[in-house]
């Protein structure tokens, strides 16, 4: 690796790693801790990703690819997995429902809107689009979670009706956390992909401005939710027709996952609003 390289990675090391411990340090977690994941992470992925084709990967080989002890890389791999895959599979499984509930006409009013549905009976029910797009997931349980977040309220009749468009945890902070987690990891992904394949990049564009008056900033956050909102629904439109879990005519071979994400950001320039 280069010195250049070298230098314009660390950069970019730092600068992607301090919003990251302002959450560590709010959730107090201490650099320790941090330390563990980060070795545990450089363990993983060297022995997993780094191997020589046909050879078992060793710990050897391990200690030379990360800078760590062969005593280092041993306990390091006996650490408890820090796995927590509540919160990510509440989020998957609220997530699909609501957006099948959202787009297939199965479940939508004459108008083409989301209909109001019964929880149980015959036709189309609640229940029956958990079973569809959730799998063998209890339907109260998805439920429950879809009214704790304010995106499905439950009516006098005892029906339901969506009155969100889309599943954003908005209680405890763990959800969103797990949120973080799965969608930096999808960006980060995206990056190296392009940083390797030139010829195959993904899409990955942004549109930013750094002079920018503080009594412009609702409206613009207002419009970029509402513009991206139309592009994901009509992205989401697109993929599901492809997915053979909510159209198991799609065909084709293999199993791959896609998707397109799209976030605003703002903040003070640097030396800015102190």
């Amino acid at each position: 690796m280069t010195t250049q390289i070298t230098q314009v990675l660390s950069a970019a090391i730092v600068t992607l790693l301090r919003p990251l411990v302002r959450i560590l340090l709010r959730n107090g977690v201490p650099f320790g801790a941090f330390s563990d994941l980060a070795k545990r992470v450089y363990v993983d992925v060297a022995t997993e990703e780094f191997d020589i084709p046909g050879r078992k990967q060793s710990k050897s080989r391990v200690a030379i690819l990360t800078g760590l002890s062969r005593k280092e890389v041993l306990r390091v791999k006996r650490l408890p997995p820090p796995d927590d895959q509540g919160a990510a599979e509440r989020y998957n499984r609220a997530a699909r429902v609501l957006g099948g509930w959202i787009r297939d006409r199965r479940y939508a009013d004459k108008y083409g809107d989301p209909a109001v549905l019964p929880l149980e009976g015959e036709g189309a029910t609640f229940a029956e689009l958990v079973k569809r797009y959730s799998g063998d997931a209890p339907a109260r349980a998805i439920l429950d979670e879809l009214i704790r977040v304010g995106a499905v309220e439950r009516l006098e009749t005892g029906q339901v009706r969506p009155v969100e468009r889309a599943y954003v945890p908005k209680g405890g902070e763990a959800d969103k956390i797990a949120i973080m987690g799965t969608d930096v990891s999808d960006l980060v992904a995206t990056i190296d992909h392009n940083i390797r394949l030139p010829d195959q990049t993904f899409f990955q564009r942004k549109v930013s401005y750094d002079n920018l008056p503080e009594e412009a900033l609702p409206d613009l956050r207002m419009q970029s939710a509402g513009r991206a909102q139309m592009l994901l629904e009509a992205l989401d439109r697109l993929m599901s027709q492809q997915d053979r879990d909510v159209n198991p005519e799609a065909g084709g071979t293999g199993r791959k996952r896609a998707g397109v994400g799209i976030y605003y950001f703002e903040g003070d320039m640097e030396g800015e609003g102190e």
